[in-house]
């Protein structure tokens, strides 16, 4: 990024083109010149505590180095360089991402000091401490200084609060998720420690790992224990764990799909715009949207130092094909609307948002270049970079199943009849928005049952699109495709995967997926419309129909980048196996996130793989299941309703554990949205949201925009590559990512047999056929294939491993050609080796299929050479030293046993054994008298010992006995997991 610093600005901030920070001097750093070689900031990339440099960015934030301070009037800012400062409000697009923050604390404030990856320029943020009932004062001053200036200001706020104790460092932090509020003081929730999952178009993509609450109370109040409801208020946003599955990015918006961040990009730059930053976010997906409500309204830029987090799944991995290589990235966002548990929250709500909307992106990209911009340079414009979009999410209609009894399977009810279906009516047109059109619904719930359950909500959503489509245009009606996946996979012969095959050609043929290019050179597809995929609760079935549609898609993604020559990936191929991987994993966290337990039914499941396996996997899924559900949702279900903001405390209100249902939380008064929503029942859709998607095309840049260089838009350079940070391969993310090169057996790889792409097909019979050809031609490479005579290496791999499978006994047994009485064995394998090794040769030289008189020759040669080794047997110099050790070794024992205090044990402790209590008292084990007593009694037998009498029932272990024959014990067994 090329930073040009205002005029008076100190020179230590001001940055060249390109802004690249300075090579380190790691060995030898003097602590005085920072200013000169950037900054020395222990953790990114200067020496550790323990000395060693670290490779890679640590998930642990370390602080940065503050220098010893000038005198006080040297450390005054002069006038000049105080109005630089106040005058340097550098524009957004200018101000580095900061990536790196800590926290210092006085009595009266809170104080954050923001690094950005090069780790040279600083901002701050003043944060009052304040009291119980007064509200959130934060101050930016947007001012970006120096590492010089930085210390500077943080030593003058030390001298100002020497009264009060001074600045002390609290913590370090990867950055902020925002501020909330119960009964007392503010909270501000900060990031502690984080992984990288991620890396699209040379933006990491980080899962939090460790949280911190700080509470914004003055300095010397101590924290009110005797207020329980503000601690059960504390307690209850504990059973959030925000380490499981929430996800952020410093510079790419993981709230949006590809195509949406890069058609925005290139639409702004089309009109000669700079895109505003953080201000495009998904307010669906961003988690923390509650908790930053309160830094929107104190900052102008709240973006700035708090890190919006989405929640769902991410994960990368990369396929290797003969030396090229394409990244498979996973993004799946969950709605924050209408969030909750398994059975508390089914259906829609009054404002069309759906239980379990999960929105699932798969990212394909060939790494030939890292950015999202093409040579020219064309921004905004990479050709390897495609993405496809799929959505789930519960039925939208108004039905609901009560969990309060024991039975897994509670009955569904449906609670409203809307005969205009206006939830539903919601909910497609939020998808027409979002997506575009038609939107593909793949309904895999039961269609005949013996008590109906799941086909009563069949008939109904069938009833719910056969009228919402018949307002719509032709072309953009909404696709039902209904198909009863359980029974297809109960039923004798039923093929599921091969009808889910043909449910996704269908979808990808009418949706398509995006594909970015400059329109010229490499053509660019946009995604119009989505598959909305659903079951009962959108989990099993859903995981496995999303799949065959994502395989599907891989293979047209996969064509349209030129790696394969068709538009499809069989099974049982390295980059099958590994995008199972993925959505194995995916289908897992989304039904831990719901469900309470993992995938109850598996791809093995549908495909019928390892039954018994998966079976027994199954059952144990479904009691996790069924226990979550019975017993822990609730606590889940108040963590997010705190967390979310659906409740906020208020004076005079019901608390909200006193709370009997949270339905109000989740649906509001119909006075207060049908005013703000009304539709025509007819006209229910929005029909801009029918226009076709397309990717803005190819524009020459205006000025000024057109001179800046490429790190001015998108400054993924210092972010991917650190040029001022020592690096090795071990720590490198791209390193480290999963592959299928790790499904690649290395053992199979070193004779050159083995098919190295990911996209031949694996199956057990080509690995078998694979040993097998190499165990049948180790005896004709040793005995008829060489032109060297076999040496006693081949005689130990033709009897160890050709022997027993390849050579059966009658071959062993087969008769040896006659030969002289005086022939010696030596002479005799000579002349069949060379008579064998004729026979191989054609005439042209070629070698030639061995016949069976050649095999039964290399196999008498075998024979005769082991009575030969039986015969005239060979020791190794180095066995007959060990023998000849082994049997020295009684003679160097000592005869006489000498009564001299050993030299190397300590002699208090032998001299305490030797002059023991043993010897007066015996070897006689002693006890007390209860001892004794209860060891007789232990030895006693009564004349019926199978009796249990009255006597006995005190007695612990028949106690224990007598819950186990009750079954009370149970559930104090160890649990599951």
């Amino acid at each position: 990024m090329s930073v040009a610093a205002p005029e008076g600005y100190p020179p230590e901030s001001r940055a060249s083109s390109p802004a690249f920070p300075s090579l380190q001097d790691h060995d030898a750093a003097s602590v005085l010149s920072h200013e000169v070689a950037g900054s020395s900031i222990r953790g990114g990339t200067g020496r550790s505590a323990n000395g060693d440099i670290d490779d890679e960015e640590p998930s642990i934030p370390k602080p940065f180095v503050r220098t010893q301070s000038p005198e006080s009037s040297a450390r005054v800012p002069t006038a000049t360089t105080a109005a630089a400062a106040v005058s340097n409000v550098v524009t957004d697009c200018l101000v580095y991402k900061m990536h790196k923050f800590s926290l210092y604390e006085t009595a009266s404030r809170y104080y954050i000091v923001g690094v950005d990856v090069s780790e040279k320029r600083y901002r701050i943020l003043k944060i009052d401490r304040t009291a119980d009932s007064a509200e959130l004062n934060m101050t930016d001053d947007k001012i970006v200084y120096s590492l010089t200036e930085i210390n500077q200001l943080l030593d003058a706020i030390d001298d100002g609060n020497r009264g009060t104790g001074g600045i002390k460092l609290r913590c370090t932090t990867w950055g902020l998720l925002g501020f909330i509020k119960f009964t007392g003081p503010y909270y501000m929730l900060l990031i502690t420690k984080k992984s990288t999952v991620a890396m699209v178009g040379g933006h990491y993509i980080y899962q939090i790992e460790g949280t911190e609450l700080v509470p914004l109370s003055p300095g010397r109040s101590k924290p009110d224990t005797r207020n329980t409801e503000e601690q059960r208020f504390l307690a209850i946003l504990n059973n959030l764990d925000l380490t499981k599955s929430f996800y952020y990015s410093y510079s790419y918006d993981v709230t949006r799909t590809l195509q949406h961040n890069i058609s925005r990009e290139r639409d702004a730059l089309s009109k000669g715009m700079l895109p505003a930053s953080g201000e495009d976010f998904n307010e669906m997906f961003v988690w923390n949207d509650y908790l930053l409500q309160p830094a929107a309204l104190a900052l102008r830029d709240p973006y700035d130092w708090c890190c919006p987090i989405i929640h769902g799944y991410i994960d990368q991995a990369a396929l290797s094909i003969y030396g090229r290589t394409a990244h498979i990235t996973v993004i799946a966002r969950r709605s924050r609307y209408f969030a909750g548990a398994r059975f508390l929250k089914r259906g829609a709500n009054d404002l069309g948002y759906v239980a379990n909307d999960v929105e699932t992106e798969q990212i394909v990209s060939e790494s030939v270049t890292t950015s999202f911009h093409a040579p020219g340079p064309e921004l905004y414009c990479n050709p390897h970079y495609t993405s496809y979009v799929q959505h789930r999410g519960s039925i939208p209609l108004y039905w609901t199943q009560d969990n309060t009894g024991v039975t897994p399977r509670p009955p569904i009810e449906l609670n409203l009849v809307d005969p205009f279906y206006v939830a539903a009516a919601l909910h497609f047109d939020n998808l027409f928005e979002r997506y575009g059109a038609p939107i593909y619904a793949v309904n895999l719930i039961k269609a005949k049952e013996r008590t109906p359950r799941e086909s009563k909500l069949l008939a109904e959503y069938t009833h719910a699109i056969d009228y919402l489509n018949q307002f719509l245009p032709p072309d953009k009606k909404i696709i039902h495709k209904a198909w009863d996946m359980s029974r297809a996979s109960k039923v004798r012969g039923g093929d599921v995967i091969g009808n889910l095959e043909l449910i996704a050609e269908s979808v990808l043929n009418t949706t398509g997926f995006f594909q970015n290019g400059d329109g010229i050179t490499s053509p660019t597809t946009a995604q119009n419309g989505v598959a909305r995929t659903n079951c009962i609760d959108c989990l099993d079935r859903t995981n496995a129909a999303q799949f065959v549609i994502g395989k599907r898609a891989l293979g047209a993604q996969l064509h349209a980048l030129g790696i394969i020559e068709k538009t499809t990936v069989e099974y049982d191929t390295d980059a099958v196996n590994l995008f199972t991987h993925m959505w194995h994993d995916h289908g897992d966290t989304i039904a831990v996130q719901y469900g309470g337990s993992q995938l109850v039914n598996t791809m093995e499941t549908y495909r019928k793989i390892n039954q018994w396996t998966s079976h027994s996997r199954d059952m144990i899924e479904s009691f996790k299941r069924y226990y979550n559900n019975s017993f822990l949702d609730n606590q889940r279900q108040e963590a997010y309703n705190l967390f979310l903001g659906n409740y906020i405390f208020t004076q005079g209100q019901p608390m909200l554990w006193d709370l009997a249902t949270d339905y109000y939380l989740h649906h509001v008064s119909p006075r207060e949205w049908s005013a703000k929503l009304k539709r025509n029942y007819i006209n229910w859709y929005n029909p801009a949201n029918l226009e076709p998607r397309t990717v803005p095309p190819l524009v020459s840049l205006r000025e000024p925009i057109k001179s800046q260089p490429v790190e001015f838009f998108d400054d993924y350079w210092l972010e991917y590559y650190r040029p001022a940070t020592l690096s090795s391969f071990p720590k490198v993310f791209a390193y480290k990512m999963n592959s299928t090169i790790k499904y690649i057996p290395l053992k199979s790889t070193q004779d050159g047999r083995y098919d190295l792409s990911p996209f031949r097909v694996r199956t057990e019979g080509d690995v078998e056929t694979e040993k097998g050809k190499a165990k049948k031609e180790v005896p004709a490479a040793g005995a008829a294939g060489s032109l060297r005579p076999p040496t006693r290496e081949d005689d130990a791999a033709l009897a160890g491993k050709a022997g027993p499978r390849g050579m059966g006994i009658q071959r062993w047994l087969h008769p040896a050609a006659e030969r002289a009485p005086d022939d010696r064995p030596e002479d005799a394998n000579r002349a069949i080796v060379d008579a064998t090794r004729q026979a191989a040769l054609t005439a042209d030289g070629t070698k030639a299929k061995p016949t069976a008189l050649e095999k039964s020759k290399a196999a008498q040669w075998t024979f005769t050479k082991a009575v030969h080794d039986s015969l005239n047997p060979s020791v190794k110099e180095q066995e007959a030293l060990d023998y000849e050790q082994y049997i020295r070794h009684p003679q160097n024992l000592p005869l006489v046993v000498s009564s001299d205090t050993p030299v190397d044990v300590d002699a208090s402790e032998y001299q305490d054994y030797i002059n023991g209590s043993w010897l007066d008292e015996g070897l006689m084990v002693t006890g007390t008298e209860e001892e004794i007593d209860i060891y007789a009694e232990l030895l006693r037998v009564g004349e019926n010992p199978l009796t249990v009498t009255e006597e006995d029932a005190p007695k612990k272990r028949y106690k224990a006995y007598r819950k186990w024959l009750r079954g009370k014990s149970f559930f104090k067994q160890q649990p599951l997991d």
